[in-house]
């Protein structure tokens, strides 16, 4: 078993590079499957969800050529349809996109359903609302989605009951190649709904509207190999901006786009943190006091749920009652509880937490319960006096890259450690 061990207390100050948006890297390896040449992905993120990603793609056939760190060759000529294992499907929760691909690619598709964090109920039906209205017919039985079209993926109008990033972008895979056009309402806005895109029309798509709440999609014959770079992740650098604001510091965040951080920016701005953009990249100063603010999450341009763990570890450190809405999962508090420990003073009431400030918190033993929860924890770790130690942190590496390397570049006392599994039998003895 591995941990994060953290001495806590210490500002933060240098210049923290961000790497390549995790949400984004996902669904573009699976839209790989959708073409036949050679692909080469750059800033790819090395984390454990593309590296799962890739590995399952390796499974079913997928040439797979690591050129550099961050930069990935893909053949997908020979791909073997249906033949995604298990095991490591169910390790997350973007595996969903195999559907959208392999539906696309072949007009049929077998995968097992996806996992992921555990935050709330996460059901997959506006995405097999939205295959269905392409004409395939969609089974769930026994933990495997089955899904086979008569004439292949035909367009069709589709309007999303909620707004979805996953389902708009494996609509988008699924349609790419489809006969005809598609056209998806109430569409997911987010910067990787724009990077798909991108990458998919640098393949030959068309593909229009993304970033607005109308996509259009002209379906084509087939799509070619090209070159194409992943953009920033968002959320990994508002991470790195609140970790500078809570721990008192001043940080550079690099190879960032300030405009996807215009919701992040905005409310640190309201708590009296000193915030300044450059092309690429974003200052973040601390100030003598934090001051209370109320934040409701909501999809793209509103404030990222993905932000709601971290956000509220520096309302624990404002002075006042600050009110933490959370507005597109039904139950992402679990995290309060490890906060808790720390001695935070946060009420949750359904979707609203009401967390009131306190003069600081205290070191003690936590664990991350979820991807971004964990981040909160660093965050936390970071911020408190002493020593803290995080448990699970499976969670965390797999959507942040060296994020411990990272933080020990700007001065973090932090390490991870590897502790023995009590749990486990010796035979030796």
């Amino acid at each position: 078993m591995e941990k994060i061990v953290i001495n806590g207390g210490q500002p933060l100050y240098g210049d923290i590079e961000v790497s390549g948006a995790k949400n984004a890297a996902v669904a573009v390896v699976y839209a790989c499957l959708l073409v036949k040449e050679k692909i080469v992905l750059e800033n790819i993120p090395p984390i454990v969800d593309v590296s799962v990603s890739l590995e399952i793609l390796k499974s079913m056939g997928v040439k797979i050529k690591m050129l550099k760190k961050d930069v990935v060759e893909i053949d997908a000529s020979e791909v073997q349809q249906g033949s995604s294992p298990a095991e490591l499907v169910r390790r997350m929760r973007a595996s969903y996109y195999l559907i959208g691909a392999e539906l696309g690619r072949f007009g049929k598709a077998s995968v097992d359903y996806p996992g992921g964090c555990d935050f709330g109920v996460r059901p997959i039906d506006q995405h097999i609302k939205a295959f269905t209205a392409l004409g395939a017919n969609v089974v769930v039985d026994n933990g495997r989605i089955e899904a086979t079209t008569d004439k292949g993926m035909q367009g069709a109008e589709v309007f999303f009951d909620v707004v979805t990033v996953g389902a708009t972008m494996n609509l988008m895979i699924a349609a790419a190649c489809a006969e005809g056009t598609t056209v998806i309402e109430n569409a997911a806005r987010e910067p990787h709904v724009v990077d798909l895109a991108n990458f998919l029309n640098s393949c030959g798509a068309n593909i229009k509207g993304a970033g607005t709440g109308t996509i259009k999609i002209n379906g084509v014959k087939e799509l070619h190999g090209c070159t194409y770079a992943i953009i920033p992740d968002m959320i990994e650098a508002g991470t790195y901006m609140i970790a500078a604001a809570a721990t008192g510091g001043k940080m550079k965040i690099s190879n960032v786009i300030p405009k996807h951080l215009e919701s992040v920016t905005a409310k640190l701005k309201e708590m009296g943190v000193a915030v300044s953009e450059g092309d690429d990249y974003i200052i973040v100063g601390a100030v003598p006091e934090l001051r209370r603010v109320n934040i409701r999450t909501l999809p793209y341009p509103g404030f990222p749920t993905d932000m709601q763990p971290q956000m509220c570890v520096l309302l624990c450190l404002a002075k006042g009652v600050s009110l933490l809405n959370e507005g597109v999962w039904d139950s992402r508090f679990r995290y309060v509880e490890e906060l808790k420990r720390m001695g935070a003073n946060i009420k949750v009431d359904g979707k609203t937490a009401v967390v009131e400030g306190v003069e600081s918190l205290s070191p003690a033993k936590v664990r991350a319960v979820d991807l971004r929860a964990g981040a909160a924890m660093i965050i936390a770790g970071l911020a408190t006096a002493g020593k803290t130690e995080i448990e699970d942190i499976h969670f965390i590496e797999r959507g942040y890259d060296n994020v411990v390397g990272k933080l020990a570049g700007v001065g973090a006392s932090i390490k991870k450690v590897v502790v023995p599994d009590e749990n486990v039998f010796d035979i030796a003895n």
